[in-house]
């Protein structure tokens, strides 16, 4: 066990029943808050899939340009590489600037760099764009489950990270067929979603507020981050979105390896894989009290053995069972490590804590498709791949079991 860090104090927040007051009003967040900030958690999604099905148009359109086949894809991959590498920035500005400043600021120019791609004339500007887009994204990302941890505690944390999950699981599901419906037009339409966050932006305008308890440090110098106690969840995290997202890339390969061509059947099969992780999320606050020593390793096993289910698979129904077996699995995975993380941070630590975690999932995210296709390749065979990849997380499972992380007590200025 590492020493424990103490803190600089801070004025400690009031709580009411584990939720945290406004410090103007004397109100305890409520269910306006809670949505807004849910809501807006779903953007990183909308960024991530909404795009998909009409990548074969957006290559097709720009056919003549040198480079095609590459820049096309990281049209939808660019925003989950930028958010793993700039969330921790974005944590360090909610530490010191604020939470709700750069919240509303972000949905603001979200739905301008989301929408650029409807006016751009080159391939070029619209993968630029979408960088950006991801900077926005890893600024939403992070003041949303940052302050999510400042205005819950106890239990009720722990309820509203699987919500999370639940409210982002669904809305990728939803975004997908959207996307897919509008590519129908134009495959520029889709673009036109991104400017749901500008009344998100008008929402949190007028409903957050940051419960700002102020360092009383040295000017300008923010407590330093408890590193022995952090970097184990933030390492396993890494580990999580690669196992999180191989369900999500691979079921349509995985059914088109069995003969299974319908879109239809692959939509159909995805949502109710969708509907796993959704349950998933929602029984992970009924299981959070036995701790992260528990709730990670089971999730990562569970994860794990349904996708060596699913890589050994050879028929439909099978391939649906473990599906949602994965999904479940999935569902606990995110909400279980992200509290292990949050455990022991104080309320000035807690959004660089955020960005650290919020860059591992999505990094572990972005390096899925490149290690499965290397396995795939290396094995030549998609089962082997997915089968690995299992056996990767009921190893990590094993590891965070022997390891025995404690749920750590609420901090002094938490």
């Amino acid at each position: 066990m590492s020493e424990v860090v103490t803190p600089s104090p801070v004025a400690e927040e009031t709580l009411v029943d584990e939720v945290a007051v406004d410090p103007s009003t004397g109100r305890p967040a409520g269910r306006a808050q809670a949505l807004v900030l849910l809501f807006s958690s779903c953007l990183a999604i909308l960024g991530a899939v909404l795009l998909a099905p009409v990548l074969p148009a957006i290559q097709d359109a720009f056919e003549g340009t040198a480079g095609v086949e590459a820049l096309a894809p990281i049209v939808l991959t660019a925003p989950a590489l930028v958010i793993g590498l700039t969330a921790p920035f974005a944590g360090r500005i909610v530490d010191r600037l604020g939470r709700k400043r750069l919240l509303v600021g972000a949905l603001v120019v979200y739905a301008v760099v989301g929408t650029a791609p409807l006016w751009l004339p080159s391939l070029q500007l619209i993968v630029i764009s979408r960088v950006l887009v991801g900077l926005t994204e890893a600024a939403i990302m992070t003041c949303c489950t940052t302050l999510l941890a400042d205005y819950y505690h106890g239990s009720k944390r722990e309820k509203y990270f699987g919500l999370q999950v639940i409210f982002t699981t669904v809305a990728a599901t939803i975004f997908f067929g959207v996307g897919g419906a509008l590519g129908s037009h134009s495959w520029r339409t889709p673009f036109w979603l991104y400017l749901v966050s500008l009344p998100l932006a008008v929402f949190a305008a007028k409903y957050i507020w940051s419960p700002a308890p102020r360092p009383s440090g040295p000017a300008g110098k923010l407590a330093p981050l408890p590193w022995g106690k952090l970097l184990a969840p933030v390492g396993v995290s890494l580990v999580g979105g690669l196992v999180f997202y191989v369900l999500i890339v691979e079921l349509s390969f995985k059914l088109d390896a069995i003969g299974v061509e319908s879109t239809g059947t692959i939509g159909a099969v995805s949502a109710v894989a969708s509907l796993g992780t959704a349950v998933g999320g929602f029984v992970f606050g009924k299981l959070a009290k036995r701790g992260p020593a528990v709730t990670v390793p089971l999730a990562f096993l569970i994860s794990g053995l349904g996708l060596i289910g699913l890589g050994l698979a050879g028929a439909l129904p099978l391939i649906v069972v473990f599906a949602v077996i994965t999904g479940f699995g999935n569902g606990l995975l995110l909400p279980a490590i992200l509290t292990w993380a949050l455990g022991s941070l104080t309320f000035e630590q807690r959004g660089r804590g955020t960005g650290f975690w919020t860059a591992a999932v999505f990094l572990g995210e972005f390096i899925c498709p490149l290690v499965v296709l290397a396995l795939r390749d290396g094995f030549d065979s998609l089962t082997a791949a997915l089968v690995i990849v299992g056996a990767v997380g009921i190893v990590a499972a094993v590891g965070v079991r022997l390891a025995r992380p404690v749920a750590q007590a609420e901090p002094v200025g938490h």
